[in-house]
């Protein structure tokens, strides 16, 4: 079990990530979630930088040893599209079968909404890399749970807190997040990668949910 310095440098290492390879924007955007944010945190482009990357997945494999235990699930569900290629690395890490939901059944060959294999009994960890609402995330919930498997966790970089985390309880799924975004906006400001309006948008942005 990591020790409460060890996860405060795992957060400080994930800011410094963010503001290296520039993650962080501010501006109006639209979420998966469907709803409009003055700041995105673009973590789909963490693995156009290997290093990042590397130290990003070593990040999601210490929260889930301390977090969720890797005795605690089968398989490893990856949510798109951000999700995957994390979800992929992970699961070869563990050895454990990797998996994913799509968005929609697609409309061609097995017509499918999950790729890979699923055995009903299968306990499947769910991994994305934020979480918002939680939209996406009890989408591939009830998808897994159609076909046999049991969905108990779920496990995420950033927490944006703005009701995923109690959305998914009520779906009796926990959410293991390595930050709030709350805590990233503190120690986004306290190392200077943003100033003091942007540390205020963020926290407004999280009040507003």
């Amino acid at each position: 079990m990591s020790s409460s310095k060890e996860i405060e440098d795992m957060k400080a290492e994930f800011c410094k990530i963010l503001n290296k390879i520039g993650a962080i924007e501010f501006g109006i955007f639209r979420l998966t979630s469907g709803k409009v944010s003055p700041y995105y945190i673009d973590l789909r482009i963490v693995p156009s930088f290997p290093d990042a990357f590397q130290k990003t997945c070593n990040l999601y494999i210490k929260l889930i040893e301390d977090g969720v235990g890797e005795e605690n699930f089968e398989r490893i569900a990856g949510i798109p599209t951000a999700g995957i290629s994390f979800a992929s690395v992970i699961a070869y890490h563990f050895r454990k079968p990797f998996l994913y939901v799509r968005r929609e059944v697609k409309p061609h060959g097995r017509q499918r909404k999950i790729e890979g294999i699923l055995m009903p009994g299968d306990r499947i960890l769910l991994l994305d890399d934020l979480v918002t609402t939680g939209k996406s995330l009890i989408s591939a919930a009830k998808a897994i749970r159609a076909e046999g498997g049991i969905v108990e966790n779920a496990v995420v970089l950033l927490d944006r807190e703005e009701g995923g985390r109690e959305n998914l309880e009520k779906e009796g799924i926990k959410l293991h997040a390595l930050m709030k975004a709350s805590e990233a906006a503190d120690k986004l400001y306290e190392i200077g990668v943003i100033d003091e309006e942007q540390y205020k948008t963020i926290l407004k942005q999280i009040r507003k949910k």
